[in-house]
């Protein structure tokens, strides 16, 4: 299929980037093209940001420049057609039909927790048909038909199920709800859009905007503190609730545009030119005062420039999506100290306050070999190995006081295989997966006796397993569910003997079970539930029964 893409249609892509420094949403690669321009794939992946790799059959996937992988499913002619699904930052973020590389028929969009956001119908991209769309816990806020991506038939919803406003022909009068609870907006809906007086409300229930809204944008009113005659157009100035500056510049259709300053705390952290709402073209940052950066942006991020610490140069060169690409690192006198070419080599990274916040290699302009990373206070909070920009192989985490809290192994960022985690009253050594303790694992006392050997599942307690005292004798051997005990299970005294046989659940005895005393004579054996002899039962003293009856909440019942 690649063989097909005409070469002088991606040349003349690929010069007009070079020559206008704009960027390709998707380049398509062969070696062809590589032959006629004699450039390697990596060199593809930077002047595009996105390439695809085809599987045949018509399935290929989408990567980012950095390896990511943005979609998977089925193309025609070189456009996404059939069945698919979108990624974000390894996250599924979309998944159903494309026609012609956009979205059409049925289809689910998903939220960074895993909840789906919408499910409904598509026409041309856009949201067109029936649908429901969730807040981020997978409520419904509001279900009936859309047309061409605008809410046109159907009910609204509050987080308690109730219907709060109704839309017909895309008009009406509209409440929204912050996943708490609290208000969020209320005001006119026309033809679909937002449109005439509103109101707005933060999270707290707190007014945070009053005004007009014309075809979906806000166009006059009073946000907070913030007060423009019109608000999507000319020099306007941001505040937060306590009156603090938050930017000053100059809007455009409502974004950001020309010339603009941001600020945090009241301080300056950024002075320069924007476009379309974004940082592009020349700008410097700041961190209390002093100049951190200088240089150029593209589409928000740093494309070419100079990097300082206290007012000395510790890099310059260029930036791939905010990241050192092609440069050199100088140290306290200038001398250099490492050099990246095409985001390959040893490198040093700082915070804004000028503490060091990582050391080690990079290879296509991602994390690779062994490194160190600090926290914000100079610290070192970790140091290993790293693959394609996440920890992969052995490596150490530290906390806050510079002692050791983890030694193991990592896959794909997270703690996986075998590892010792340390803590103020003891460790755990063990196997994990996916960041949490899987498999099989041991807990220890701070004195270094063991505490607990067992099976673990998601991070908890799970299946067969023994705790122990502090002295080293066997405090209970059974069955765990969720990090409690449940099933049958057997617990000791601390001098060995055995104090109860039975079944539990949720942590405590339920069920059958049987009392012992201390030198092991049978004290009682009956019903409990949640922790209390509730039931049929019997006493004993030195072998003797001395009742037989009925229980309640662990006592005698009259």
């Amino acid at each position: 299929m690649l063989e097909n893409i005409k070469s002088s249609f991606i040349l003349k892509n690929i010069f007009s980037f070079m020559e206008e420094k704009t960027k390709l949403d998707i380049i398509k690669y062969n070696k062809i093209i590589q032959k006629k321009l004699n450039i390697t794939v990596n060199y593809y992946k930077r002047l595009s940001q996105k390439y695809i790799i085809f599987e045949g059959k018509g399935k290929g996937k989408e990567y980012e420049y950095d390896g990511r992988l943005v979609f998977e499913g089925e193309y025609l002619n070189a456009k996404r057609n059939g069945k698919g699904k979108e990624y974000d930052n390894g996250k599924l973020a979309f998944e159903g039909e494309y026609l012609n590389g956009k979205k059409n028929g049925h289809g689910k969009e998903y939220n960074k927790y895993g909840y789906i956001k919408f499910e409904g119908e598509y026409l041309n991209g856009e949201r067109h048909g029936h649908g429901k769309e969730n807040n981020k816990y997978g409520h419904v806020k509001f279900e009936g038909d859309y047309l061409n991506g605008k809410k046109w038939n159907g009910k609204g919803y509050d987080v308690s199920n109730n219907i709060v406003y109704e839309l017909k022909n895309g008009n009406g009068f509209s409440k929204e709800y912050h996943n708490n609870g609290q208000k969020k907006f209320e005001g006119k809906y026309l033809n679909g859009e937002k449109n005439g007086k509103v109101k707005e409300y933060d999270k707290d229930g707190k007014l945070e905007f009053e005004g007009e809204y014309l075809n979906g944008k806000k166009w006059n009113g009073k946000v907070k503190k913030v007060f423009c005659e019109e608000y999507n157009n000319g020099k306007i100035k941001k505040y937060d609730s306590s009156g603090k500056l938050l930017f000053e510049g100059e809007y455009i259709n409502g974004k950001k545009n020309i010339k603009g300053k941001q600020y945090f705390n009241g301080k300056l952290v950024f002075e320069g030119e924007y476009l379309n709402g974004k940082k592009n073209g020349k700008g410097k940052e700041y961190y209390n005062g002093e100049l951190r950066f200088e240089g150029e942006y593209l589409y928000d991020y740093k494309y070419k420039g100079k990097e300082y610490i206290k007012g000395k140069l510790e890099y310059e060169g260029e930036y791939m999506k905010g990241h050192k690409f092609n440069g050199k690192g100088y140290d306290e006198k200038n001398n250099i100290i490492y050099e990246l070419i095409n985001a390959n080599g040893k490198v040093k990274e700082y915070y804004d306050n000028g503490k060091l916040m990582y050391e080690g290699e990079y290879l296509n302009g991602q994390k690779n070999g062994k490194c160190k990373e600090y926290n914000k206070y100079g610290e070192l909070i970790f140091e290993g190995e790293y693959l394609n920009g996440e920890k992969n192989g052995k490596g150490k985490e530290y906390d806050l006081d510079g002692k050791l809290s983890y030694v193991g192994e990592y896959l794909n960022g997270e703690k996986n295989g075998k590892g010792k985690e340390y803590y103020d009253n003891g460790k755990f050594e063990g196997e994990y997966l996916k960041g949490k303790r899987n498999g099989k694992g041991k807990e220890y006392y701070k004195n270094g006796n063991l505490f607990y050997e067992g099976e673990y599942l998601d991070g908890e307690k799970n299946g067969k397993g023994k705790e122990y005292y502090d002295n080293g004798k066997l405090m209970h051997e059974g069955e765990y569910l969720k990090g409690k005990r449940n099933g049958k299970g057997k617990s000791y005294y601390k001098n060995g003997n055995l104090f109860y046989e039975g079944e539990y659940l949720d942590g405590k005895r339920n069920g059958k079970g049987k009392e012992y005393e201390l030198d092991g004579q049978l004290f009682f054996e009956g019903y409990y539930v949640k922790g209390e002899r509730n039931g049929k039962g019997k006493e004993y003293d030195n072998g003797e029964l001395i009742y037989e009856g009925e229980y309640y909440k662990g006592r005698i019942k009259e």
